[in-house]
């Protein structure tokens, strides 16, 4: 079995080699630019890891990984859009560089170019595995109109911010994981089961992700800190805060969601330290180790001996610690 550096290093290269026409450049060099940005590439990276946990050839799913890859950037360079992002990675977003319309056809494009990719599958895999990949594209589109629609909303539940993510995000982590375990032959069930334990990852992640836009080092981080709390993003720190917050502290937190005049580092600082008084980011980091267990209990269903869980459940590890 490859390391996880070894799958990034064959996924890297793949990145490399996936050639795009010249003309029109304003249509291609996009694609281009934001691929290249790289990360971690961690949905592509769970899916040939769980083709090797299952027996499976990495060779025989590089191209459905790729696929996973093109679609989550496409995803993101249409997310950026709608949420205004000035930096993706740390460099500036497609429709920053470019503008919005190119960003928006270039996405159209990756979208076609995942499905280019999952048809080089054999026939026998390509039903199944369009299948997953249809659902969860579809509950990934799911997932972000609810989010905009909680733009819209004074108030979330928790409950529903929790659904809200794991269509968004989660989804796609445990669709990248179930793909893979088709393409290695695995038993149903055991498909099934790594499918949960890459959608509990997912949410896992993405609280983590909340916790790192007011907390994170954004050097490190790669995005723009405090980018939440000045859209009023309805993030589960939000959603906790306004269920938890009462009298003068309510009021403060209030009034900073309502101000339109205001500085915007002086805004993240104020809401930060109502974060803080009220104890919300050690439920947030509470509520991310109750989604990692219930992901880790899912590997440890799968019917497949230990060592060869070994690195997925590192990987969830590593996932789960990134820097501050």
């Amino acid at each position: 079995m490859h390391s996880i550096k070894e799958l990034q290093s064959i996924l890297a290269q793949a990145v490399k080699d996936q050639a795009y026409p010249a003309h029109p450049a304003e249509l291609y060099e996009p694609i281009t630019y934001l691929m290249d940005l790289g990360g971690k590439r961690m949905r592509p990276v769970l899916l040939l890891m769980s083709t090797e946990m299952f027996g499976g050839s990495v060779k025989k799913a590089l191209d459905a990984a790729m696929a996973i890859e093109v679609f989550h950037n496409f995803t993101l360079m249409h997310d950026d859009i709608m949420d205004k992002a000035p930096l993706r990675r740390g460099k500036a977003t497609v429709h920053e560089k470019w503008n919005a319309n190119v960003a928006i056809l270039s996405g159209d494009v990756m979208l076609v170019e995942g499905y280019k990719l999952l048809s080089n599958l054999d026939a026998s895999l390509l039903k199944p595995v369009l299948k997953v990949f249809n659902e969860t594209a579809v509950g990934v589109c799911e997932g972000q109109q609810i989010d905009m629609n909680f733009e819209s909303r004074a108030h979330v539940p928790v409950a529903e911010y929790l659904e809200m993510i794991r269509l968004k995000t989660a989804v796609l982590l445990g669709g990248a994981l179930k793909i893979g375990a088709l393409i290695a032959g695995a038993k149903p069930e055991d498909a099934d089961r790594i499918g949960e334990f890459g959608e509990n990852l997912g949410i896992a992640f993405q609280l983590q992700d909340d916790i790192l836009d007011v907390y994170g080092d954004p050097d490190k981080f790669g995005k723009q800190v405090g980018g939440d709390i000045l859209a009023n993003k309805k993030t589960f720190l939000l959603i906790k805060a306004q269920e938890l917050a009462n009298n003068s502290v309510a009021e403060g937190l209030s009034k900073w969601i309502k101000a339109t005049d205001f500085k915007a580092e002086e805004k993240v600082q104020a809401v930060t330290a109502i974060y803080n008084q009220l104890g919300i980011r050690g439920l947030a980091e509470q509520a991310m180790q109750s989604y990692a267990e219930k992901a880790l209990n899912q590997l440890e269903a799968i019917q497949v001996s230990e060592d060869r869980k070994t690195a997925l459940r590192e990987f969830a590890e590593q996932l789960l610690v990134r820097e501050h």
